[in-house]
C-alpha cells in the first residue's frame, strides 16, 4: 500500500509539472505571436513615415522644378533613380541583419 500511494503522488507530480511545461510553452508562444505582431506594426510605421518622406521631397523638387527646361526635370530624374538605388543597396546591405536581429527577438524566451 505504501509503495502504491508514493506511485500516485509521482504520477500527481508528473501530472503537474507537464501542466505547468504547457503553461510555459503557451506563455512563450503567446509572447512571441504578440512581438511579431509588434514588430510588423513598427517596420509598417516605419515604411509609412519613410514613404511620406520621399514623396514629400518628391513633390519639393517637382515644384523646384517647375517652368524649368527639360534639363531639370532629367536631372531629377536621375537624382531620383541614384537615390532609389541607394536606398536599395543600403536595405540589401542591412535586411539580413535585421531579420536576424528580429529572429534573435523573437526566439529567446524569457521567463
Amino acid at each position: 500500500m505504501e509503495s502504491s500511494r508514493g506511485g500516485q503522488n509521482g504520477i500527481q507530480l508528473l501530472l503537474a509539472a507537464e501542466q505547468e511545461a504547457q503553461h510555459i510553452v503557451n506563455t512563450a508562444r503567446t509572447a512571441k505571436q504578440a512581438r511579431l505582431k509588434q514588430a510588423k506594426e513598427e517596420a509598417e510605421k516605419e515604411i509609412a513615415e519613410f514613404r511620406a518622406y520621399m514623396e514629400a521631397e518628391f513633390q519639393r523638387k517637382i515644384e523646384q522644378t517647375s517652368g524649368d527646361s527639360g534639363a531639370n526635370v532629367k536631372r531629377l530624374e536621375l537624382e531620383t533613380d541614384e537615390k532609389i538605388e541607394h536606398l536599395k543597396t543600403e536595405a540589401s546591405r542591412v535586411s539580413s541583419d535585421v531579420v536576424k536581429m528580429l529572429l534573435r527577438h523573437v526566439t529567446t524566451v524569457k521567463n
